[in-house]
């Protein structure tokens, strides 16, 4: 389990580079010391997580950030896939999309997404949605940690 305090691995899946941009500005406005890995597309995020090809010595994640609409695999995919899998099941994912579609809402439950929340077009209002999910899930609550060894190449 984490330790409250104790920086945290977080992937972003993100294919826009302005809500890049945003994220990355608001890790810096709230003086978040968590550690930010980004992505950008469903392919990538999976390679990523499974630690294949050029991410084969990446961290697993501890907290993963989803953008629903990605080219490859969309959102909804790798959602299904991280959750569908015994190894991957307990990492927390919120979505972090700009749908507000009911529709994208109850699939991403049904998937098992942990939080869903639509991406707010100002920037204040979205440096404060990054900062409560710090808090939240980094700071609030305890996240698993479960280190494997690194795959051999």
């Amino acid at each position: 389990m984490t330790d409250p305090g104790q920086p945290v691995d977080i992937l972003l899946v993100e294919d826009d580079p302005g809500d890049e941009l945003m994220t990355r500005e608001a890790f810096v406005d709230n003086k978040i010391g968590n550690t930010l890995h980004v992505v950008r597309d469903g392919q990538e995020a999976l390679d990523f997580i499974y630690r294949t090809g050029e991410y084969a010595d990446a961290p697993r994640p501890d907290l993963i950030l989803l953008d629903l609409n990605l080219p490859k695999y969309d959102g909804r995919q790798v959602l299904e896939k991280i959750k569908a899998d015994p190894d991957l099941s307990h990492i927390p994912v919120v979505v972090l999309t700009t749908s507000a579609a009911e529709e994208d809402i109850l699939r991403s439950y049904k998937l098992h997404a942990n939080a869903y929340v639509t991406k707010p077009v100002d920037l204040d209002q979205f440096i404060a949605a990054i900062r409560q999910i710090d808090e939240f899930f980094v700071q609030v609550v305890r996240l698993p940690r479960v280190r494997e060894p690194r795959p051999r190449t």
